[in-house]
């Protein structure tokens, strides 16, 4: 019986055809990606559905949270004690002055989350910019909706967030 010498490098699986694939794992045990013309486990595709569904929904919440704005600035022009008075506050500005911030914002952020729904790349830009304002206005309207303000000022951080990783050449935005 006669002993063969060990091979130090691992063998390459063969395809049917006797062309070699590359290996999975390198040496070190590292992964190294999937193997070319194999079906197996690999790493993601960059731009994954996380980034791109969160760009959708943050359109969505754009485009519903602009027509709210409008609905919210048309109230607040209609009647003046739609919501309740705040004594001394520091950023006072009445009910009319906000009527017409909110409808302004609702139009354009509306117009906005539509077209980061159509995939605009200057939307992107545009919702992150509102979303940033929409968040500060939001933390000056805290004593007139509380509530509301604070749940805003997180969808607003949600839209800036996903508006930020989002990227459009992977998932072919228009410019």
């Amino acid at each position: 019986m006669t002993q063969q010498p060990h091979s130090t490098q691992q063998p390459h699986s063969t395809s049917t055809g006797g062309e070699e694939k590359p290996p999975v794992w390198n040496d070190a045990g590292q992964h190294t990606g999937q193997a070319p013309g194999s079906r197996g486990y690999g790493p993601p595709p960059s731009g994954g559905g996380l980034a791109v569904g969160g760009a959708v929904f943050a359109g969505v919440l754009m485009l519903m949270n602009g027509v709210i704005a409008i609905l919210q600035g048309i109230s607040a022009l209609a009647k003046d004690d739609v919501y309740t008075r705040v004594g001394d506050y520091v950023y006072s500005i009445n009910l009319t002055g906000w009527g017409v911030i909110l409808l302004c914002l609702g139009a354009v952020g509306a117009v906005t989350g539509w077209g980061i729904l159509r995939g605009m790349a200057w939307a992107r830009v545009c919702g992150i910019v509102l979303a940033s304002l929409s968040a500060i206005l939001q933390f000056m309207f805290l004593p007139y909706a509380p509530i509301w303000s604070v749940i805003m000022i997180a969808v607003d951080v949600f839209v800036i967030w996903a508006l930020a990783v989002y990227d459009p050449k992977t998932s072919g935005a228009r410019q």
